[in-house]
């Protein structure tokens, strides 16, 4: 993990933050119902920040190696649009979305979870991992949340970026 002045320059530049699912959105548990679907749970306050930084104008995608409905469904109800699943490449499809909002890697903050995350973690300015990643992925991040994947992690990234650029206290303000 970096000094707390790199980590707010480089959040402060953040325009786009990429989400890994499991994990990361979710505390990583797959379960299924008696007809085999998969269930997902969301933390509604993750959700909540993903609005509050997509409404001070930072782009949010998700890119997940698995598909699943509840995915799309939940995506739809946040507003992100930039939703990539059964994506075995994801460095691939980080870099077409990079190309595609002509960003450079500073500007994009990623969150994922596991070893499998670390190529497309190396490619984000800002790299995150949540609480409860292997001591490997942690090493190799900027930043590890204090809250586990699924549980808070996301919303805490959001209001990390919101408080680099300055806005947090005006956001709070609306709920005050």
């Amino acid at each position: 993990m970096r000094d707390r002045i790199s980590l707010f320059e480089k959040a402060k530049g953040v325009r786009l933050l990429v989400l890994d699912v499991d994990g990361v959105l979710t505390d990583g548990a797959i379960v299924y119902d008696h007809n085999g679907n998969q269930i997902q749970g969301f933390f509604v306050r993750d959700g909540l920040g993903i609005k509050l930084l997509m409404e001070a104008g930072v782009k949010v995608a998700i890119i997940s190696a698995r598909s699943s409905k509840a995915l799309s469904k939940r995506s739809r109800e946040l507003g992100i649009d930039m939703v990539y699943q059964g994506e075995k490449d994801k460095v691939s499809c980080l870099k077409s979305i990079m190309t595609s909002l002509s960003l450079s890697k500073e500007q994009v903050c990623g969150i994922g979870d596991d070893l499998v995350d670390l190529p497309f973690l190396g490619k984000c300015g800002l790299s995150v991992t949540v609480n409860d990643a292997p001591s490997e992925v942690k090493e190799q991040v900027d930043f590890v949340t204090e809250n586990p994947g699924g549980r808070g992690a996301v919303r805490e990234v959001c209001e990390l970026i919101l408080k680099a650029k300055g806005i947090w206290q005006e956001i709070l303000s609306r709920f005050q």
